[in-house]
């Protein structure tokens, strides 16, 4: 998809490279926030919800060393530590976020509000699909065996859009910044101006009766 206002946008430096800083930035930022949520995830289990064996941090980051004789997991069974939920919440999210990026890459900076998922009807249909296979493999015997998952009942997946939406909202701040702030500094620039080498003909003065 390309954005709205492309045809209004000044041309790009023929110096300018194909990912600048800032783009290089914002995959940056946006891939850190995949992997802090993906494995908040499976730590929000251990640690706070109603099914899960309320460990402490402690004991989570050396859940390497829990065995009978460490008093640090004194009353703690160590086969909680190979539950198949906290890792089927950690897919869970990963999926869902990258559902969510892909609806994040409708447009380069335009905002979700001008650009609605719907303006791409293959997009919305792949994304269904994906989140259908998705399904089927965490709750159509025998493959959450076979993928060693597990079923997600509604608090879980609750707590899956809760961890994974906010991914949208970042890059929505991040667009906002590019579309208001670093675009407006690149139209003053000098090779956007008309007759400047390298500007498009349309551009130029020579050009305009073309």
């Amino acid at each position: 998809m390309q954005d709205l206002d492309i045809m209004d946008k000044p041309p790009r430096s023929p110096k300018e490279p194909l990912i600048s800083g800032w783009l290089f930035f914002r995959y940056m930022a946006i891939g850190g926030y995949v992997g802090a949520a993906t494995v908040g995830a499976a730590a929000w289990w251990f640690l706070y919800a109603e099914d899960g064996p309320g460990v402490s941090y402690h004991q989570l980051s050396h859940f390497m060393q829990c065995t009978e004789e460490n008093v640090d997991f004194e009353g703690l069974d160590c086969e909680v530590f190979e539950s198949p939920v906290p890792m089927t919440m950690a897919l869970s999210v990963l999926v869902t976020i990258e559902m969510c990026n892909a609806l994040n890459s409708l447009s380069e900076n335009q905002s979700l509000v001008r650009m609605p998922p719907w303006v791409n009807i293959w997009l919305l249909s792949s994304i269904c699909l994906s989140m259908s296979l998705h399904f089927v493999i965490l709750y159509i015997d025998p493959l959450p065996m076979i993928f060693k998952l597990t079923p997600l009942d509604l608090t879980h997946w609750l707590m899956v859009l809760k961890i994974s939406f906010p991914v949208i909202l970042l890059d929505e701040v991040l667009k906002f910044i590019a579309r208001d702030y670093l675009e407006g500094k690149a139209a003053s620039l000098p090779w956007s101006r008309p007759g400047y080498p390298g500007a498009s003909q349309q551009d130029s003065p020579a050009g305009a009766g073309t």
